[in-house]
């Protein structure tokens, strides 16, 4: 059980969530603060919460399990474990350069574009690639998750991560926006730091445990060894071996990429700029003898700046197929890796679903708002600290940045009501909540990338605590720097 020990801390923490409920009240807040007494959470209950989680967010967890298919397939080209040979020794005595390239690339574009689930689709990616170079399995999870932690620290103009801030302290995205610049390539510098010193630390250990995170040499490579006394079957694997090209496989995840970015950007909500809705609407709209061809074909397609996980899954599928027919591969070898590595993502999956009964549980019994209630009442009107103390429990509590900010914005207003602060507190709640998903339970990037690469929660708190005070600190001091100057 020891490999699982992830999914026990999560687990755990959802029965602490439940246990809270046999002792704190719920509370609700429209017009007014008001109590309902306690609703005690009990096993069946949280069983019966299975239909809500899969209703509203079991497209996440089928995300997470088709790119583990999606890398199983990667493994059957040949070209992955060729292409990431590859980098390795392009940046071999330059491995600093490559992990700092990768960790501000991750926290840029969570902090751009909104990407800290859909980064998960290059986690295993990197994972590989970062232990090929000989760092060990926490930096791995500092390069991958906690680039996504340290970018939504700094979120600049991510519109699905803000629009509550927005809505509630009536705040735009450009509103201190050096503030949240200055967040985000301090967070990167100290995590660049941080991950460059501690990191190094594999070198000690065994290679087992990184092997299943590491494609294996290409079959034809094997078979070439293994025939050296017939030279005519050793010819022929020297032929099919230079047949596996990887500029193909390179091509293909570029455009996986450049096509995810551009579907995540909020053009619209953003930057007002609507030419990808107006292209979807002239293309889903077009007419052929007075029939909606396209439309029909592509269905309710989203326009870049609305896409989901779920075009995410449509994307990775479609690559499959492509690839399929690019290296010839087999369809029982397409279904045998894809089920192989679905097999590999179960756990990371298993625990999104539980991550995410943990927040309808908080949401359909809401004791947090006596929580909230009394730390506020603890100073009359704006403070940083008692601010940031509800937004680090709410972001504990609630494993989606819209959701901690919803549960205890609308009761925050009515408390704090000078909106001469508001734009600083919008801040407070962006960079605490990035920074709470470096430790919280309840963080899917990173409970997920500890999952899937077996690291135990305790070795990643006794790892990440120096950087999680470190970027604390730099947040305080950047709030009070803006308190004195607004």
């Amino acid at each position: 059980m020891k490999k699982h020990n992830t999914l026990k801390v999560v687990i755990i923490t959802l029965l602490l969530f439940a246990l809270l409920t046999w002792i704190l009240p719920c509370a609700t807040y429209q017009t007014e603060y008001t109590e309902l007494g306690r609703y005690q959470v009990g096993l069946f209950d949280i069983l019966s919460y299975q239909s809500t989680v899969f209703g509203y967010f079991g497209y996440v967890a089928l995300f997470v399990l088709v790119v583990g298919g999606f890398y199983g397939v990667l493994y059957k080209t040949g070209a992955y474990r060729r292409m990431l040979d590859s980098l390795v020794k392009k940046f071999k005595g330059k491995e600093a350069i490559c992990l700092i390239i990768i960790m501000a690339l991750f926290a840029f574009l969570t902090s751009f574009a909104g990407l800290q689930l859909a980064l998960l689709m290059l986690f295993p990616f990197v994972i590989s690639l970062v232990l090929m170079m000989g760092y060990n399995k926490s930096t791995a999870v500092a390069v991958t998750a906690g680039s996504v932690a340290v970018g939504l620290m700094g979120t600049t103009f991510s519109y699905n991560t803000t629009q509550v801030l927005q809505q509630y302290l009536s705040v735009e995205l450009t509103d201190l926006i050096w503030a949240k610049i200055v967040l985000l390539v301090l967070g990167v510098v100290l995590l660049a730091l941080f991950t460059l010193k501690f990191g190094k630390k594999a070198s000690t250990k065994k290679v087992d445990d990184k092997e299943e995170f590491i494609p294996e040499e290409v079959k034809l490579v094997k078979e070439e060894k293994s025939t050296k006394g017939k030279e005519k079957e050793k010819s022929k694997s020297k032929d099919k071996k230079h047949k596996v090209r990887v500029w193909p496989l390179v091509l293909i995840l570029d455009l996986m990429l450049i096509v995810t970015i551009l579907g995540f950007i909020p053009w619209n909500g953003a930057f007002g700029i609507t030419l990808f809705d107006d292209v979807t609407t002239a293309i889903t709209e077009f007419e052929l003898f007075g029939f909606p061809i396209f439309g029909k074909i592509l269905g309710a397609i989203s326009a870049f700046g609305y896409w989901t996980l779920v075009e995410l899954v449509t994307l990775m599928l479609l690559a499959i197929i492509i690839l399929k027919f690019v290296y010839k591969i087999k369809w029982d070898d397409v279904f045998d890796g894809f089920g192989k590595g679905v097999k590999k993502a179960l756990v990371p999956a298993l625990i999104v679903i539980l991550i995410y009964t943990c927040l309808v549980l908080t949401t359909y019994d809401p004791y947090q708002l006596v929580i909230y209630k009394f730390i506020l009442g603890l100073t009359k009107g704006f403070n940083i600290f008692t601010t940031g103390l509800v937004v680090v429990i709410s972001s504990i509590f609630n494993g989606d940045p819209l959701y901690a900010f919803y549960s205890v914005l609308p009761y925050f207003v009515s408390v704090v009501t000078d909106t001469n602060n508001y734009q600083l507190i919008a801040v407070i709640f962006q960079a605490l909540y990035g920074i709470v998903t470096l430790v919280a339970p309840t963080s899917i990037p990173l409970m997920a990338t500890l999952a899937y690469t077996n690291t135990s929660y305790k070795d990643w708190f006794k790892y990440i605590w120096k950087l999680l005070v470190a970027l604390l600190v730099l947040a305080f001091i950047v709030f009070t720097v803006l308190l004195l100057i607004i």
